[in-house]
């Protein structure tokens, strides 16, 4: 298969197709997802014009944006009642992976079931419990949710129902931040939906400023498959 088409084999076990990740917009990448049926994510430049991906088929589902914070600006917020461990019940955490995320962009993505958005959630938490890159959260010595990163990004916050809208997140997610960067990092780095206006507004307050933009764009090519 040509260079510039990765695959994605995560996703394919989520959504019973082949999955792939274009990583360039020449015209022969773009002809080549014509030709390999199954799901495409394409991140571009939001400047460049979407008029040879429309016309591949690929649809807008989401605006990335990527802030970073250096550990010298990292605001920290503090909490009597909250601790972070990386003690705790698998269960327990998949169970909140099962409730907290309904915004991703496969959720917004309309030729992908709510349903198979959401496995492929749970079995990101899943992996992430493998591979000891999540911490617990706990106030008053219940679980109250999960943080989870890899090297220096912060990848998902998840916070049971119940806890939330309660103050709660800042220091949940500042004593996460400040965990990671214990592990040798200069700066963390995270990546954002633009229509996720709490969680931007949450990692600003932390000292979060923005680095960049990514629009991305998926596309199904039904060639040859059958029950999509």
């Amino acid at each position: 298969m040509e260079n510039y088409i990765k695959e994605t084999p995560w996703d394919r076990r989520n959504f019973n197709i082949n999955t792939y990740e274009l990583t360039s917009t020449t015209d022969e990448a773009l002809k080549s997802s014509d030709k390999h049926p199954g799901h495409y994510t394409l991140k571009v430049d939001p400047l460049e014009s979407p008029k040879k991906l429309l016309r591949h088929g690929f649809y807008y589902v989401d605006t990335l944006i990527e802030p970073v914070c250096t550990k010298e600006k990292l605001n920290l917020f503090s909490n009597e009642d909250t601790l972070i461990s990386k003690e705790y019940n698998s269960k327990d955490i998949n169970e909140i992976a099962e409730e907290v995320f309904t915004h991703g962009r496969f959720h917004r993505d309309f030729n992908i079931p709510s349903s198979m958005a959401d496995l492929r959630y749970r079995n990101w938490v899943k992996d992430l419990q493998a591979n000891d890159q999540i911490c617990a959260l706990y106030y008053k010595g219940g679980l109250a949710g999960f943080y989870a990163y890899e090297n220096d990004k912060v990848l998902l916050l998840g916070i049971k129902k119940e806890y939330q809208n309660k103050g709660l997140a800042k220091a949940f997610t500042s004593q996460g931040c400040y965990t990671q960067l214990k592990l040798g990092h200069d700066q963390l780095r995270t990546s954002i939906s633009a229509a996720n206006v709490t969680s931007l507004n949450l990692f600003y307050a932390l000292g979060f400023r923005l680095s960049h933009t990514i629009d991305v764009y998926h596309k199904l090519n039904r060639t040859a498959l059958n029950g999509v």
